[in-house]
């Protein structure tokens, strides 16, 4: 048994889950400056896929819809949300191979830089139990605006698995991660089964250059 380990965004789903949030958002008219929103919006996606991002400016952004907006509202916003947004872009063969995991008797994590509000319904309708994602901070029952711990970002993604791992009893060993970003590479780095799924540019160089499997689910 081994661990199989999930990156998110158009790994498992065929788009950006967050980036979709945000546009989710400005179709229901949530965002007073629709305009202006979706143009920060596409900056914070086009800086992740140039490696550049800023975690905190991004999650300052990102976050503050949700303090604005109790949970329950929330809640239902999302509901609409996975079927307007989540539902189309489910791939069969991300599902194919999650469930063959299981099989195996592995254990499977998704770890993502996306917030835990926006991917843990989605991770569920995978029928994954285990995640790890970038925590927004909860005060007194409602969104605080701010980053919890150590975004699950980058190298951070290893810094958030790590004390999982010696908490759930899991090693690397026979590991499995597969991801669609270069900005994956530290953890793609440290996994026995490197796999590229759906990959950008930059990580597909890498797969080639280093013999890893190179796969699309779309």
């Amino acid at each position: 048994m081994s661990l199989a380990i999930f990156d998110l965004d158009n790994t498992l789903i065929g788009g950006d889950s967050d980036h979709l949030w945000g546009e989710f958002l400005c179709d229901e008219g949530i965002i007073a400056d629709s305009q202006s929103f979706q143009k920060k919006n596409d900056y914070f996606y086009q800086q992740y896929e140039l490696g550049l991002l800023d975690i905190y400016a991004w999650a300052e952004f990102s976050f503050e819809i949700l303090a604005r907006h109790s949970m329950k509202e929330l809640g239902e916003l999302h509901h609409k949300f996975m079927i307007a947004k989540i539902e189309p872009i489910i791939l069969d063969k991300a599902q194919k191979c999650i469930d063959n995991h299981k099989k195996n008797g592995d254990t499977v994590l998704v770890i993502t830089a996306s917030n835990t509000f926006v991917t843990s319904p989605i991770v569920k309708r995978y029928g994954i139990d285990h995640l790890l994602a970038t925590e927004p901070e909860i005060k007194s029952g409602r969104y605080s605006g701010k980053i919890s711990g150590i975004p699950c970002f980058q190298s951070g993604k290893i810094d958030n698995l790590l004390p999982w791992m010696v908490q759930n009893n899991e090693t690397l060993e026979g590991s499995f991660f597969y991801s669609d970003s270069h900005n994956d590479l530290p953890l793609l780095d440290l996994v026995d089964n490197p796999v590229a799924i759906n990959a950008d540019k930059i990580l597909t160089s890498e797969a080639i250059k280093r013999g890893w499997s190179n796969q699309d689910w779309r």
